[in-house]
């Protein structure tokens, strides 16, 4: 065990305050039962703090804080791509795609999909989503976490991961979306916190106690080749980041899909009080995702310096926290579980809503609301006890684990934003021509890979993301008549207009990220 008392002390102190505050924003009113509305969707309660706090705790995890420090070690500052092109993707979300689905009233994305479509869609993608979130997210969220806790404290992954679920289960099955957005408040507050220090001090120790800019100094001076933002041909990364379509290719496509049609980034948004509330919060997370690579990517540049010769670049972030200084260590260590814990209970919510609306409550109607929460919370429990029995297996054997979930999924993101892409805007788009797009994408993404595999992999989300729009509109001119479909959202009925303060923040996050890239072209 190497975490000081004091360290233990501090991570307990976080673990009671979480789980108070849990509790008591959990508590109903006396006679009052919790209803669907309540559980999924926080009563649409949630003020714009909230949801704002609420975005980057679901999106900044495991995968992000272990992986994208990996990244960095291995890469450099262009892996923040990821961060700071989601900035403005979410200004885009809040301007064109929340006032749509608020209009809607939906709990999901699948319902939504039916909607515009019909059930066929709705099902395949419930399915879909289902496994995407087991398999994939939870899984990974769950491994690299649990690589985390083994270094810091020599902890077996296997019970790292039973602490962590434990954890989240324990303060977001009873609150439902309430108690893991409001308590999101205090993830984001120690990720912040804990994640600077660790910045401060290792820019510290780089610099020889001369302070963080010297450090800073230092870094760029040692290693400038880390500091490429958008890289060449020559780079021995560049099927990773593929220079300028950082930009202007298929990260736009995996950004659009992510922020703006994933379950369990946009069910908090959805639990917003009204439209205004939720476009302030997406503006408070646009900010903050400018923060991020300051807390995710620079450790693991550092880490070059400070730990050569890691023999996994997932070990960066990991062994870092062994340099920090009694109580410091905690906190960061501490931060580090904040964003495990709120992106597992983020992600369980998130599938519980989707099996209960989307599949069971399809086949099991009239039950009252009690009925349908209690469904919910077993499925969070099922889904949370699946994926730590697989975590280890699916992903025990990758090196950057961060780089591989975003290849996995670029399988199937072209296809996701093509169909609410064309189902939003496009007044002739038909559920035949949803589902070409979906099919299309896995396996346009496959011939790729296999007869191009040197094509980066976000070169290649762009390419099939343009032919499947392609296949789609075709399909949907074959089959269908001129005109508009029945199930066509009408957007004339929907307000795009934004406030003031959130043409403001556009207009910053936009100038911030110009000066960003200019900076580190």
């Amino acid at each position: 065990m190497n975490l000081s008392v004091i360290d233990l002390v501090v991570i307990c102190v976080y673990v009671l305050v979480l789980a108070a505050v849990a509790l008591h924003v959990s508590r109903e009113r006396t006679g009052h039962e919790k209803s669907t509305n309540d559980y999924f969707l926080a009563g649409n309660s949630l003020p714009w703090w909230a949801i704002g706090a609420s975005l980057i705790a679901a999106n900044i995890s495991a995968e992000q804080i272990i992986g994208m420090s990996g990244s960095g070690y291995v890469i450099g500052l262009g892996i923040a791509s990821y961060e700071w092109m989601a900035a403005i993707t979410l200004i885009i979300v809040g301007k064109y795609f929340l006032p749509v689905f608020l209009k809607q009233k939906i709990y999901t994305m699948p319902q939504f999909l039916e909607q515009r479509y019909d059930h066929r869609v709705r099902n395949i993608m419930a399915i879909f989503w289902l496994g995407v979130y087991v398999f994939v997210n939870l899984t990974s969220v769950l491994w690299l976490g649990a690589l985390a806790i083994e270094t810091v404290t020599g902890v077996e992954p296997v019970y790292g991961m039973l602490f962590l679920g434990a954890f989240a289960a324990g303060y977001s099955l009873y609150g439902g979306l309430k108690a893991v957005a409001l308590t999101d408040i205090i993830q984001v507050v120690v990720l912040v916190a804990g994640g600077l220090l660790m910045s401060y001090i290792c820019l510290d120790l780089i610099g020889d106690g001369r302070g963080i800019f010297a450090g800073f100094t230092e870094l760029t001076g040692r290693l400038p080749e880390k500091f490429d933002m958008i890289l060449s041909p020559e780079n021995p990364h560049y099927i990773d980041l593929p220079g300028i379509s950082v930009l202007v290719g298929g990260l736009w496509v995996m950004n659009i899909s992510y922020w703006g049609f994933n379950q369990y980034i946009v069910q908090r948004i959805l639990a917003a009080k009204d439209l205004r509330e939720g476009q302030r919060g997406i503006a408070f997370a646009a900010f903050l995702k400018l923060l991020m690579p300051l807390i995710v990517v620079l450790p693991g540049i550092a880490a070059v310096v400070l730990m050569p010769g890691l023999e996994r670049s997932d070990q960066a972030y990991p062994a870092l926290i062994e340099l920090m200084p009694v109580g410091i260590k905690g906190l960061v260590f501490a931060a580090v579980v904040a964003a495990i814990v709120s992106s597992l209970g983020s992600m369980m919510n998130s599938i519980s809503t989707i099996f209960t609306m989307d599949l069971y409550a399809f086949y099991r109607r009239d039950r009252v609301q009690s009925h349908y929460v209690a469904v919910g919370r077993g499925a969070s429990l099922a889904a949370l006890l699946l994926a730590t029995v697989c975590a280890g297996p699916l992903l025990g054997s990758f090196d950057q684990a961060f780089q591989y979930i975003q290849e996995f999924t670029g399988f199937f993101t072209p296809g996701i934003a093509v169909m609410f892409l064309l189902g939003i805007f496009w007044k002739r788009a038909t559920a035949v021509s949803a589902l070409v797009a979906a099919v299309g994408s896995a396996v346009l993404s496959l011939l790729f890979k296999l007869l191009l595999p040197e094509m980066p992999f976000m070169d290649r989300v762009g390419w099939v993301f343009a032919l499947c729009l392609g296949m789609a509109v075709i399909a949907a001119l074959l089959g269908s008549r001129p005109g508009a479909q029945v199930n066509s959202v009408t957007l004339g009925e929907v307000d795009f207009s934004t406030g003031r303060d959130y043409n403001l923040a556009g207009t910053g996050v936009a100038l911030i990220l110009l000066g960003l890239y200019v900076t580190w072209w």
